[in-house]
């Protein structure tokens, strides 16, 4: 089993929470989000809201901060092999109690199918809250462009 060891983003002026499923090995070593230089997820954010791309893990902040996003996995803890969420397995879902407590929630948006049906199974009947699917920013998911994940994320400029 790996722990999930990237703690939470999340201020009271977040608006929307957007989970992924499970941090890749460069995040889990880098120890922040969407690590993996080939991870579409940065660029793609700092183009729905215009600012530049981050790059440093201050510069990443300030961007959901801007967006008023607050960013966590699904999953707590599991099985997986390398970064392949195709690969996970005996999940154990994070607690999304305190985002709640602290945030006033308007949004629920999962990056990609796997975080989708791990939300469907281990997190709805919790938390009672539908969340939305957004293409996956992985390099895995060639089958949609970046202009065409910028177009389906501009949802999230909603919020702002």
């Amino acid at each position: 089993m790996i722990l999930h060891s990237i703690p939470p983003v999340y201020d009271s002026s977040s608006r929307i929470l957007l989970l992924g499923s499970f941090p890749s090995v460069r995040s889990r070593e880098d120890q922040f989000f969407y690590a993996h230089p080939q991870n579409r997820f940065w660029r793609v954010l700092a183009a729905v809201f215009s600012q530049p791309v981050p790059v440093s893990k201050d510069e990443k902040l300030a961007l959901l901060s801007y967006g008023r996003i607050a960013l966590w996995d699904v999953v707590a803890e599991c099985d997986i092999q390398g970064s392949q969420d195709s690969s996970i397995r005996d999940v154990k879902a994070n607690d999304l109690t305190d985002i709640f407590r602290t945030c006033a929630i308007e949004k629920i948006y999962v990056n990609g199918r796997t975080a989708e049906k791990l939300y469907q199974k281990h997190m709805l009947p919790l938390t009672n809250r539908p969340a939305y699917y957004l293409p996956s920013t992985s390099p895995a998911n060639a089958s949609i462009s970046f202009e065409g994940l910028v177009t389906a994320w501009s949802c999230l400029c909603n919020y702002k």
